[in-house]
């Protein structure tokens, strides 16, 4: 079963930075993310998400492709490729894996102007390596899946930042 995590940050740009970070960690195999957004509440108040997953696109493209093969086998391949790009573009859209949207703009529009917060579904980690790679960035854990245990744990290293300038 995967965790959720929701940290938020003081600026716009740090969920970005943590999720390349969080990408990196991912490649070293010390992290499993199955999702992972961001929200970013602009200085006007303007609340913008940023899906990892855009499964339209990637709906359109395999029904696109589907649909060509389809297409090729009837003697209408153009045709075939249009239906299947539809059909795999509405699947897409209708299709909500991961993080619950609705979720995300609610906590979206409670995180403060000027700031981020970035939500990760994880399935499995290294908690150790992971959470002293994460000690180098300020944030705060806003909503967690995690034990109140591990939830201390994660919000002591988001802390550790400040507790050494100190």
């Amino acid at each position: 079963m995967s965790d959720l995590i929701v940290i938020g940050f003081k600026d716009e740009f740090k969920a970005d930075e943590v999720l390349i970070d969080l990408m990196k960690l991912q490649r070293e195999h010390l992290i499993d993310l199955e999702d992972a957004a961001i929200v970013v509440r602009d200085r006007e108040g303007k609340v913008k998400i940023k899906q990892t997953q855009e499964l339209v696109a990637s709906g359109a493209l395999s029904g696109g492709f589907w649909g060509l093969l389809f297409g090729l086998i009837f003697f209408n391949p153009l045709l075939g490729w249009a239906v299947g790009a539809t059909v795999g573009a509405v699947s897409g859209a209708l299709t909500d894996i991961g993080i619950d949207d609705n979720f995300i703009r609610e906590i979206g529009n409670t995180v403060e102007p000027g700031t981020s917060a970035l939500f990760i579904l994880v399935r499995k980690s290294t908690p150790d390596k992971v959470l002293d790679d994460l000690s180098k960035f300020e944030g705060k854990v806003l909503r967690t899946s995690l034990s109140k245990d591990d939830e201390a744990k994660l919000q002591a290293a988001l802390t550790k930042v400040e507790s050494d300038q100190e």
